[in-house]
């Protein structure tokens, strides 16, 4: 962790001068300066004065910010491909999440197996091809460039009813693929 640039970015957040920071914890503004550009090491007593001035703690301080990843490259996908369905997961580990995003591929005359009712809702958007959502009896066709979405609180399940492979991106929320 490099100190004296997060004492830094915090001191412009609060939009004090070295000055200021250093007359509200009884310091100079010298000492301040060197803390900044890591050339002094403040006693925790002296961390503590510092942070409390910037509206801050030790603990909040020192806890490391979460890296989250944000782009996902078709390496990181996770492929399973079984009967003519073929599911790539684009988020690894995505059942950790709020939403869960999976590009289908179904082969001619293919379905996806019949899913039983459960909390949620999902969302797909056909990118090839046809297919039909069959939703609680009643079958729903979706063609290329048009979207679906539904709750999930009734049996569902996705069939190609094209000529063709079929394929469409796929969300549901909360994760259940």
């Amino acid at each position: 962790m490099d100190l004296g640039k997060k004492i830094k970015e915090m001191r412009n957040r609060t939009g004090l001068t070295q000055g200021e920071l250093a007359d509200r914890c009884e310091l100079t503004k010298g000492y301040i300066s060197q803390l900044e550009n890591n050339l002094n090491s403040p006693s925790i007593a002296t961390l503590t004065d510092i942070l409390s001035a910037l509206g801050s703690n030790l603990s909040d301080f020192f806890q490391e910010e979460k890296q989250e990843k944000v782009v996902f490259s078709k390496e990181e996908f996770i492929e399973k491909n079984s009967d003519g369905v073929l599911f790539n997961w684009l988020v690894p580990n995505a059942q950790k999440n709020m939403l869960e995003p999976v590009l289908v591929e179904l082969c001619e005359g293919i379905s996806t197996s019949l899913d039983v009712p459960h909390e949620g809702e999902e969302f797909g958007f056909v990118l090839e091809g046809k297919i039909a959502v069959a939703l609680g009896g009643k079958s729903h066709v979706c063609k290329k460039g048009e979207a679906f979405y539904y709750s999930a609180d009734k049996p569902h399940q996705i069939s190609n009813k094209g000529k063709n492979k079929a394929k469409f991106l796929w969300i549901s929320t909360p994760p259940n693929f």
